[in-house]
């Protein structure tokens, strides 16, 4: 008996791995996040399983379910939206399993900072402009922000920031930021990105609480970054005539002259 814990995606169901379709196939019991995980991804169960949503139960009732399964030697899928790396509240059910000695295995899926970035065809980390990306959240009911990270600090080292969870209080978010990228830096909302519904909005942070006009709800996502949108840039040597590189060796000593 094994417990998959399988990233389900940012909203759209083709975006499920097929390792995580796979797995929820042949499990014959499936605890998802409520809302968050679309049911067509809940119809890859298997005829007859058993189908939880987790929304309404605690860590300890969730950890019921699953050492229930256990003891029937029934393997579990379970279901988290976007990937399980970042506040998915899957390390503190990994330590209940550790200390049962249930095993599990834990399978990735695209998270929505991703799903957001091609929504809006975006590359984030653009050469001359911007070469790291700063996944972040701010303060809430159900986790405090460790006190040294914090908005400004990241907006202090030029990165793009994908901004989760914090559309609530888009003003102290503007006060924040403006000051470190200034208000023409360009910023998209998204909102439940790659499903159906899906909505952005672009603006520059000086015009983005008159663009938003309070449409947006909890789930949308904040990107901000001067490689939203640019096309000032420069070209990657990567793919330069003139690079040598592994597989394509130039000039009259190349560097790995020896590749195959």
């Amino acid at each position: 008996m094994t417990v998959h814990f399988i990233g389900a995606g940012p909203g759209a169901p083709d975006l499920l791995t097929l390792r995580g379709r796979d797995l929820i196939a042949a499990s014959p019991v499936c605890l998802y996040a409520g809302s968050l995980v679309p049911p067509e991804i809940l119809a890859h169960c298997r005829p007859g399983a058993r189908i939880v949503n987790t929304a309404s139960l605690s860590l300890d009732e969730i950890i019921a379910e699953i050492a229930r399964a256990h003891g029937a030697g029934q393997d579990v899928s379970r279901l988290h939206s976007g990937d399980l790396s970042v506040w998915s509240a899957m390390g503190e059910q990994l330590r209940r399993l550790r200390a049962l000695d249930i095993p599990f295995s834990v399978t990735p899926g695209v998270p929505s900072f991703a799903a957001a970035a091609a929504a809006l065809e975006a590359e984030l980390t653009l050469p001359g402009l911007c070469q790291s990306v700063v996944l972040t959240r701010t303060s809430g009911r159900a986790t405090a922000m460790p006190e040294t990270e914090n908005l400004a600090a990241f907006a202090a080292t030029g990165a793009v920031l994908a901004i989760h969870l914090s559309i609530h209080i888009l003003d102290k978010v503007l006060a924040d930021l403006t000051p470190h990228y200034g208000p023409d830096c360009p910023v998209a909302v998204v909102w439940r990105a790659s499903w159906p519904d899906q909505r952005i909005v672009r603006a520059t942070l000086g015009t983005l609480e008159h663009a938003l006009a309070g449409e947006m709800e909890r789930t949308a996502l904040i990107l901000v970054g001067a490689t939203l949108g640019s096309q000032y840039f420069g070209e990657s040597r990567l793919y330069a005539g003139d690079y040598d590189r592994r597989y394509r060796p130039v000039g009259p000593n190349p560097r790995f002259a020896d590749a195959e």
